[in-house]
């Protein structure tokens, strides 16, 4: 669900690269246009990596958990690999939340699932960009769960939403960003009877979207935002964007690496000589095979580039790519397994501001902080959750945002009240953000699209709506952000799969 938008105010620049040949003969590197600093020949190399058939072929490195514990990579056509271990995958339709809040009170004596009817919308009918979905379900021992499950008109991309209350018997939910065309959805309810309870799935039901070449709503216009395109633009538009890299296929690092795709944010630092990017720990280093990422490219506001989609050029972004030279995560992220490890999900890449970029399509500085600007990190003040007040004026209304692999080059973006979930992570229990956001930022508050990062986006559980996101305050995360600004470039290798830094000093 998004819309493509019209950039305006945009200071278009014709920009180019010329390759210049270095004495040593075969290698070449990139001279940026307006005077700027030439791309160093490595990071030329790694620019040239990403061929249109290298990018076509990336992957979400999406994370997701099923109702046993285990670990999953979510594949772009909803299959899951192990991650770990060589368990197959329960049946996503089967799985629960493994820590699901209690229902109240259904007897052992109700064996008839509840009773969903009057749909809305119903069959052949048509809504507009945003409408509300609704249905009335009933059950003799009271609803426990309820799940709206939206059909893409390709067929087979799916986003399913959890509804948190009713009322009375009539559950509903605001979903945005709906595009033209022939749409489906259905409806999945649980009822609070003992050992599992009852559940049943409605008939799927038909409708059609007609924007009439409307748009979406203001950000903060509603209380929850499940998943639809950025459209408000400012700070977070330009710092944050889209990782490439690849991880290893085995733990000997031999043969071929596979290609994914991650969302970042370059944030505000006091380092001399370096920008810094936040990400997820996921999308810096496989803690399976024990190694870092290779080839990295990072992309911001790519959602503006000139072309339809993600593609070989970077002279085609507004402010081209950018090489980071190595990447950072606590010790802990390395030395368990996810998500074993799921408290230390956050990371960096640190990137040199000479020689690493690759032009685009308006002048822009070489050094990334000052061509993207950055957003702050919220390492000292705890962030509000569950502060008893509801919707978009409540303290705890957080944003997560990240760059969609269904909806390329789109930047999304969820908004809802922010709660915990377990002792480790803040959780979106509504979020729909799909594969490609990882690492993406999460603010709050946000103002005018900008504001302070406080966590990033990391996992969800298999089968139900929701992100959960790294707790920032009160952990390592400021120490190994320390460690991102001081380290000294000569100490980090520079082999494929060890070009990073593992901290193991922060408490």
């Amino acid at each position: 669900m998004h819309y493509k938008k019209e950039r305006i105010n945009r200071l278009l620049v014709t920009a180019f690269s010329i390759f210049v040949f270095l004495f040593s003969g075969s290698s070449v590197a990139q001279q940026a246009p307006g005077g700027g600093q030439s791309m160093n020949a490595a990071n030329a190399r790694v620019v040239e990596h990403w061929t249109s058939d290298r990018r076509a072929k990336a992957v979400p490195r999406d994370f997701v958990i099923d109702s046993r514990g285990l670990g999953y990579l979510r594949r772009p056509d909803g299959s899951l690999r192990p991650h770990g271990h060589q368990i197959v995958a329960e049946n996503a339709a089967n799985d629960t939340r493994p820590n699901a809040k209690p229902g109240g009170g259904g007897g052992g004596s109700d064996h008839e699932p509840p009773l969903i009817s009057a749909m809305d919308p119903g069959p052949n009918s048509q809504i507009g960009a945003d409408y509300t979905f609704s249905a009335t379900i009933t059950d003799e021992s009271g609803v426990k769960t309820v799940y709206f499950t939206i059909i893409y008109p390709n067929g087979f991309t799916t986003q399913t939403f959890t509804v948190l209350a009713g009322a009375g018997d009539t559950w509903s939910l605001s979903l945005y960003g709906f595009t033209d065309g022939n749409w489906r959805w259905y409806v999945v309810a649980k009822d609070n009877t003992k050992r599992g309870g009852n559940s049943v799935a409605s008939n799927i039901v038909d409708f059609t979207v007609d924007t009439g070449g409307g748009g979406e709503p203001p950000v903060g216009d509603d209380d929850t935002v499940s998943n639809a395109e950025w459209m408000s633009e400012g700070a977070v538009q330009t710092a944050a964007g889209r990782l490439y890299f690849e991880m290893p296929d085995n733990a000997r690092r031999k043969g071929r690496w596979g290609g994914y795709v991650c969302s970042g944010t370059a944030v505000t630092d006091s380092a001399v000589g370096r920008s810094i990017i936040l990400t997820a720990a996921h999308c810096v280093y496989d803690d399976f095979y024990k190694a870092f990422a290779r080839n990295v490219l990072f992309i911001p506001d790519q959602a503006g580039t000139n072309v339809s989609g993600t593609d070989l050029e970077c002279d085609n972004d507004p402010m081209g790519c950018w090489v980071p030279s190595f990447g950072v995560v606590d010790m802990d992220w390395t030395t368990s397994v996810f998500p074993a490890n799921i408290a230390w999900d956050y990371a960096y890449y640190v990137v040199d501001d000479e020689g690493a970029h690759s032009a685009g399509i308006n002048a822009a500085p070489d050094s990334l902080a000052l061509a993207a600007g950055t957003l702050s990190i919220n390492f000292l003040n705890l962030p509000y959750f569950d502060d008893g007040t509801a919707g978009n004026e409540s303290n705890d209304f957080t944003h997560a945002l990240g760059y969609s692999y269904n909806v390329d080059p789109n930047f999304m973006y969820c908004a809802e009240d922010m709660t915990e979930e377990g002792a480790v992570n803040w959780w979106l229990p509504s979020c729909g953000l799909s594969g490609g956001s990882s690492g993406g930022p999460w603010v709050q508050p946000m103002s005018g699209g900008d504001g302070p990062v406080i966590s990033v986006n990391s996992w969800g559980y298999i089968g139900s709506p929701g992100m959960a996101g790294p707790k920032l305050f009160g952990t390592s995360a400021k120490c190994v952000f320390n460690a991102a600004e001081n380290t000294p470039w000569s100490s980090v290798p520079s082999k494929d799969g060890d070009a990073g830094v593992k901290v193991d000093y922060c408490q």
